[in-house]
């Protein structure tokens, strides 16, 4: 896909960008509404009617009855998700067609397909529950509706894994092996348990013993920012400041989450933050940007992040400016929305509105 914001709003200044943003916002008024998940921008988030996780954010879209336009500050499966939640009478605008998530990514529906075919000798959709977190692309949410699936957010991925185990006896879970993990772990399950299946190898690399031993079935992806979080940034930290408390997100490898003092979603550390007392000391482990509008939003507090200077940015978050969003509001009627097309449309949604509903 190719992206080229015009020049107009290129050079732009930030303060002529914002006093545009303002217009625009007021010309469209209530048929307008514009969501920012945590990740983004601080000058972003600034102009949002809502900030949130990709559930609460997903939830907003689902109950908006009134607004015509949605202007969605994050990424494309977040885009569609709120396509498929709305009526075909609202337009879903993501301002930087161009972010992307490469954890979705490694979920390929050819491969996810392939993997479906090996299963089904162990059961397939009588005994194996496929669960889907937030972070795919609609096909893939259609494929998991389809097969009577849910789909999870790091919210509420606990509560998906308990209604799964009500219906059936395994686990599919896809596409990050930490989060499915380590709800697993939190759910009571045992780490022998769980297997990992690899797409890049046949059968997943698994024996049939392994698929039949296993009662969660983990597929091989991650986020690159989380993973990037190690038992040692924990230890330094711990050492530099005695008194910290240590929060991290449910993405990061389980001997990280195990050594934290609190394990959560974005709300979860938000909420986190906003409750600790003044004088706090903090260390987060999760993107860079929703580290540092804790920092800003609470400078009673020493809130900073786990891995020092090297905290990893979500690129993808990252693409999106108030330049594009200036553009994107003047320019409704000339940006082509977010549309996620029948029969993906309803399948996908039938696994959404489980989401909903178990939480």
């Amino acid at each position: 896909m190719y992206f080229s914001l015009p020049q107009e709003y290129r050079q732009a200044t930030q303060d002529d960008l914002k006093n545009r943003i303002t217009a625009a916002r007021e010309k469209l008024g209530s048929s307008l509404t514009i969501l920012a998940h945590h990740y983004q921008r601080l000058e972003v988030v600034e102009h949002a009617d809502h900030i949130g996780d990709s559930y609460g954010l997903s939830k907003i879209a689902a109950e908006k009855k009134d607004v015509e336009s949605i202007v969605f500050c994050g990424v494309h499966f977040m885009a569609e998700s709120a396509d498929i939640l709305t009526d075909l009478s609202k337009m879903v605008y993501l301002p930087n067609p161009l972010a992307g998530c490469p954890m979705a990514d490694m979920a390929e529906m050819a491969d996810v397909l392939a993997a479906w075919d090996y299963l089904e000798e162990f059961g397939g959709a009588e005994n194996i529950m496929p669960v889907s977190y937030m972070n795919t692309a609609a096909g893939l949410k259609a494929f998991t509706g389809k097969n009577g699936g849910i789909i999870c957010t790091s919210s509420n991925a606990a509560a998906a894994m308990e209604w799964s185990f009500k219906q059936r006896e395994k686990v599919f879970f896809f596409p990050d092996q930490h989060l499915g993990y380590n709800t697993g772990i939190k759910y009571g399950i045992k780490p022998e348990e769980m297997v990992i299946w690899d797409f890049s190898r046949d059968d997943g690399g698994l024996s049939a013993e392994e698929v039949k031993r296993a009662k969660i079935i983990l597929w091989k992806g991650h986020c690159h920012v989380h993973t990037n979080f190690i038992p040692e940034h924990v230890t330094e930290v711990r050492e530099k400041y005695p008194d910290v408390k240590i929060i991290v997100h449910p993405e990061t490898p389980h001997n990280v989450v195990k050594l934290a003092d609190g394990v959560g979603s974005t709300k979860f550390i938000v909420e986190y933050c906003e409750s600790a007392p003044a004088g706090a000391t903090i260390a987060i482990g999760t993107e860079i940007n929703l580290i540092n509008r804790m920092a800003h939003d609470h400078p009673d507090k020493k809130i900073f992040e786990l891995s020092g200077q090297t905290c990893p940015v979500c690129a993808n978050m990252y693409r999106t400016t108030i330049n594009d969003l200036a553009y994107t509001l003047e320019n409704l009627a000339d940006i082509k929305p977010i549309v996620v097309t029948e029969p993906k449309r309803s399948e996908a949604r039938l696994a959404l509105d489980k989401m909903l509903e178990i939480s």
